[in-house]
């Protein structure tokens, strides 16, 4: 390329705590009538004041941590203000000079192998209310978003391409919803992202002209959307035309960016400290507890996985997507070993019939979970391992038992699945093959000694995958030395 492309996303996600970020009504709006959760703080009625949400406080600290960041002893919640048409107060509670958790980092694949995200700043702030608006040009305000808690994550300018930041929004999602502070859902715009993208010649030190695309809410768009304007603005340059510092907006329809206004800068908002909200003052015996509350991490579970229990790096990065199912093989693992199951053989069943089966219901892992337990998965490992069933009949017996909720061994008992290995039975079948194939058979006899497995083959089929190959293959041959 002749171009440089410099990007750089402010994540905004919203925190998941029981009320407000500023008042007591609850931030559980989803699907609340519109302007129902409101009080006189939310609604900035005069002499009405704020009281900091002390939970949303401790998982934005959290979230912090999780990033790398360093927690600031003293910070600064701060008036912005600007017009804010769905924020009745008229200014946003947001911090400026003085945030919550600096200089973390994130690391991520990037286009050239590892690469490592550096992150500016993560503060807390209060979410806006929702505008709706109507087909004849009005517009209505529903406030019941209005205050919920709300972290921004900033990130440097370290991010080279539209691809780079698909992922990086994407790794933050993982870890936000894996440390149980954000629902992760796109949709709802419960996590949102704006995308600042600069483009300058091979060469020239100074950045370009930034422009930030507002309020994309899915990786896809978040793609789709700075492919574009990296185009345009190559274009604009090419042609000599100079890039304004500005605004636009995603318009999904059209596959364009769409300008909205020109670019503010900081001193634009007027921020200043909120007079009603004293500076918090965090103690190192805060933060320690902040960081105990900590789970082990994605990056570190998924290397934990190939370490410890031998997993391919594939396997351990699907395992660990995400928590829920990262527990499940866990406890699946811890069970299984009791049995003489190795985790590897845990790790199949997760990633193979389990997910398969998830996928074909579309049911949640949280949802089957109450069902198929997870010593099931050694169970049914443990009957094949041990000869009891073939794996044909190993697959039958796990999918009842996530349909159905019982054990393998009572399916296997139940439906008479367990292997034919010898007998009258599989004598009977094995004569039954011969008898009904005799052009297979002659083959055979001629020098063909493939023609077995086809005889084989009717056998299992007959016994619906039951018998033992081993065990039928060695039938076949008495009984056809024997004509």
């Amino acid at each position: 390329m002749d171009y440089l492309v410099t990007i750089g996303l402010e994540i905004h996600a919203q925190i998941l705590t029981r009320s407000k970020m500023f008042c007591g009504c609850s931030a559980d709006y989803a699907d609340a009538p519109p302007n129902t959760h409101v009080c006189p703080v939310c609604m900035g009625l005069p002499g009405a004041l704020p009281t900091p949400n002390r939970r949303a406080i401790e998982l934005a600290a959290l979230t912090g941590l999780a990033l790398n960041c360093r927690i600031s002893h003293e910070n600064v919640i701060s008036r912005k203000n600007y017009f804010y048409a769905d924020l009745p107060s008229g200014y946003q509670r947001s911090q400026y000079d003085d945030p919550l958790c600096v200089d973390g980092w994130v690391d991520i694949e990037g286009d050239n192998g590892p690469k490592r995200i550096g992150l500016t700043r993560v503060h807390i702030e209060e979410d806006t209310g929702k505008l709706i608006h109507t087909n004849d040009g009005g517009s209505l305000v529903d406030f019941n978003r209005a205050g919920v808690p709300l972290m921004e994550i900033v990130s440097k300018p370290d991010i080279s391409s539209p691809e780079e930041a698909r992922r990086y929004f994407q790794k933050l999602r993982q870890i936000l919803v894996w440390i149980g502070v954000n629902s992760g859902d796109m949709e709802s715009g419960a996590l949102r992202c704006d995308a600042n993208i600069s483009v300058r010649p091979v060469g020239q030190q100074e950045y370009g002209a930034k422009v930030e695309i507002k309020n994309i809410n899915s990786f896809r768009f978040v793609e789709r959307a700075l492919a574009y304007e990296i185009e345009r603005q190559i274009r604009a340059l090419k042609a000599g035309e100079p890039i304004i510092q500005s605004t636009r907006g995603w318009d999904e329809a059209s596959g364009t960016t769409v300008a909205q206004r020109t670019k503010e800068f900081a001193e634009d908002y007027r921020y200043f400290p909120e007079p009603d909200i004293p500076p918090l003052r965090l103690t190192d015996a805060w933060i320690a507890e902040r960081r105990a509350e900590l789970p082990e991490l994605p990056d570190a579970r998924r290397q934990r996985f190939i370490d410890e229990y031998g997993l391919t790096a594939y396997d351990a990065s699907v395992l660990t997507d995400e928590r829920a199912v990262s527990d499940f093989y866990e406890h699946a693992v811890a069970v299984a070993r009791a049995r003489d199951v190795t985790p590897k053989d845990a790790a199949n069943w997760m990633t193979g019939e389990f997910f398969r089966l998830l996928k074909e219901t579309g049911e949640s892992l949280e949802s089957a979970a109450q069902r198929l337990r997870p010593e099931y998965i050694g169970e049914v490992q443990e009957l094949l391992n041990q000869g009891v069933i073939t794996r044909t009949s190993a697959k039958e017996a796990f999918e009842a038992a996530f349909r159905e909720g019982r054990s393998p061994a009572s399916i296997v008992a139940e439906r008479g699945l367990a292997v034919i290995g010898a007998g009258d039975a599989l004598t009977d079948l094995v004569r039954e093959a011969i008898a009904s194939n005799p052009k297979v058979v002659e083959e055979y006899r001629r020098g063909k000694a493939t023609a077995i497995k086809y005889l084989i083959g009717q056998v299992m089929k007959a016994t619906r995958g039951q018998a033992n190959p081993q065990a039928v293959q060695q039938a076949l041959e008495q009984e056809l030395a024997r004509e």
